[in-house]
């Protein structure tokens, strides 16, 4: 039996890279990583393409824009995440990894 290989798209190479479970980020960084957010702009456009994506219609060239905002979606989310860890660990004064 083959034991199957785990996936290497960005989001499971950054994941590794990046280490979200520790602790790692001075507070300063860790904020400044929270308060990351997509431009009102960038949530609209993801929005409709999301919406023609549910319709059946999107071109091929929006497929890669649809594709690209999921990528950084998923590094944002994996940084907040360290971020998040990073905090908690400073205020209860626990050094360790979870």
């Amino acid at each position: 039996m083959r034991l199957a290989q785990p996936t290497n798209n960005e989001a499971t190479i950054l994941r590794r890279l990046i280490e979200p479970r520790k602790p790692t980020l001075p507070p300063e960084a860790a904020k400044a990583i929270l308060g990351l957010e997509f431009a009102p702009q960038d949530r609209a456009r993801m929005s409709a393409l999301a919406a023609r994506a549910r319709a059946g219609a999107l071109t091929a060239e929006e497929q890669r824009e649809i594709d690209a905002y999921s990528r950084v979606g998923s590094l944002v989310s994996i940084l907040k995440s360290k971020a998040r860890v990073s905090l908690k660990t400073r205020r209860t004064g626990n050094g360790k990894s979870h």
